[in-house]
């Protein structure tokens, strides 16, 4: 599993301008379930992803498709993970 932080390169006027496709990318990914969960920064300086388990290469090619990292106005950071630890109800993210 990973986290992945997004941070904004450009100013926020030049980021809205992509935020539709954005969307649209993030929905696309979740609805497949290699995003679980997907949020704005506070202060809104990007977001931050909850991915599946996949090959590295796997999520280093999806994000890639990130129309924010296509139009080069944010960056990403990966962190993998091993969930070991839960609340109940969220046991199914080992798994994922």
């Amino acid at each position: 599993m990973f986290v992945v932080t997004v941070t904004y390169t450009a100013p926020l006027n030049e980021v809205d301008q992509w935020r539709p496709a954005h969307g649209d990318w993030l929905n696309q990914l979740i609805a497949q379930r290699l995003l679980l969960v997907a949020g704005r920064r506070v202060p809104l300086v990007g977001g931050v992803y909850l991915a599946a388990a996949m090959p590295a290469e796997e999520l280093e090619r999806l994000l890639a498709t990130d129309p924010y990292i296509i139009n080069d106005v944010a960056t990403h950071s990966v962190v993998e993970f091993t969930p070991l630890l839960m609340v109940p109800g969220l046991e199914d993210l080992k798994d994922s």
